[in-house]
């Protein structure tokens, strides 16, 4: 479920080009009117304001936010404005290509997407600097990581919600076999696992492989693997457990601390805000017991500061109501819950209902988790 929060009633491209156009001029800029216009437009929107101010003013729009604005907030907007497989695609550039490699955040980018994501963000890394995505990853990366990176890249994975308990056990059995129970680990398997089955069976494989051994997957996967191949490993399986849960800790980690990693709090917050950044704020409120919009004003300051908390929104902990659909999350920790919970939302009513009465099935059979499930509005 996104965060961002557009104007009810529709705007004019063409009027917000002007006005864009008009806090452009002059001395300074009028940073408050160009945040509260981009921040406050989908990407369709902000798509057809760039056409309209190139249309209207023979400028790119993204050059003339480059010469206005400075620094984090920069940064920031001139990421925000692309559309998600052409930013992922430069954050990926950035990272593999850059002046300072950072192989973390082009794994993170990879090993956290969907296979219908990739496939787009592979087309637009082309079109966007003339060469595939695969080639920076073989020239950048190496051994195992490589492999990981390629692998994930290139396979078509399911995307739905079905699994095959059997499969799944004889998953866990193969990665027991190539790690803890041998001498030295099979690195092979664990990337055929890993880059060849869906998030929903890989969360499945979690589960089965500590009934089965009495040893969380996780930590199996720390304790054969490490550095970035590691790392990847680690991505892949947590973003199938809860993508948001995921991001909720990066963000964490990003301002714990002295210091912020401001090249990590923009990348998830700008790539998320249109995704899943309200369930990102209920799991960051769960496990830290404040809120992100609370962090994150207090590690940064100015312009920048105000774009990013008018990215991330108001808090609202707990319930989350989506008005476009007339669905209540309410937070819960059970795996399965969080999958449906985050299919439902963009749904049609009559499929909703139906999804509506398997989450509630999931919690009568579950009835020592915590707290409730979905109401319909």
């Amino acid at each position: 479920m996104a965060s961002l929060t557009v104007p009810p009633v529709p705007t004019w491209p063409r009027q917000d080009a002007i006005d864009l156009h008009k806090a452009f001029k002059g001395f300074g800029c009028d940073s408050t009117t160009v945040i509260n216009i981009l921040a406050h437009r989908d990407t369709t929107q902000r798509l057809l304001i760039q056409q309209e101010y190139r249309a209207i003013f023979n400028q790119d729009l993204t050059r003339r936010i480059a010469s206005e604005l400075s620094g984090h907030h920069k940064r920031a907007m001139l990421l925000w404005v692309l559309d998600p497989a052409s930013r992922d695609a430069t954050i990926l550039k950035q990272a593999l290509a850059g002046d300072i490699t950072d192989l973390r955040a082009a794994t993170e980018v990879i090993c956290s997407r969907t296979p219908s994501q990739l496939h787009i963000l592979r087309q637009a890394y082309r079109a966007r600097f003339g060469c595939h995505v695969e080639h920076d990853v073989t020239d950048r990366c190496s051994g195992d990581h490589q492999r990981l990176l390629l692998a994930y890249l290139a396979i078509p994975r399911y995307e739905g919600l079905e699994v095959d308990s059997g499969a799944a056990a004889m998953d866990a059995r193969d990665l027991y076999r190539a790690g803890e129970r041998r001498l030295g680990t099979d690195e092979r398997a664990f990337i055929r696992v890993f880059s060849e089955r869906s998030w929903a069976h890989m969360a499945a494989v979690a589960r089965a492989y500590e009934h089965m051994y009495h040893r969380s997957l996780e930590k199996a996967v720390k304790g054969e693997t490490s550095g970035n191949f590691g790392f990847g490993l680690l991505t892949v399986l947590r973003c199938a457990d809860s993508p948001a849960r995921y991001f909720a800790k990066i963000l964490h980690k990003a301002m714990r601390g002295l210091g912020t990693q401001d090249t990590t709090l923009i990348r998830v917050v700008v790539t998320r805000a249109e995704i899943d950044m309200q369930f990102i704020k209920a799991e960051y409120h769960r496990m830290y017991k404040r809120s992100l919009a609370d962090a994150i004003h207090s590690e940064t300051s100015g312009n920048y500061r105000t774009f990013l908390l008018s990215l991330v929104g108001r808090d609202r902990t707990g319930t989350y109501h989506n008005q476009s659909t007339g669905c209540f999350w309410f937070a819960r920790r059970d795996a399965e819950y969080e999958w449906i919970a985050e299919l439902v939302m963009p749904m049609e009513c009559f499929v909703r209902s139906k999804l509506f009465l398997a989450a509630n099935q999931i919690i009568q059979k579950n009835p020592s988790q915590p707290a409730a499930g979905f109401s319909e509005h």
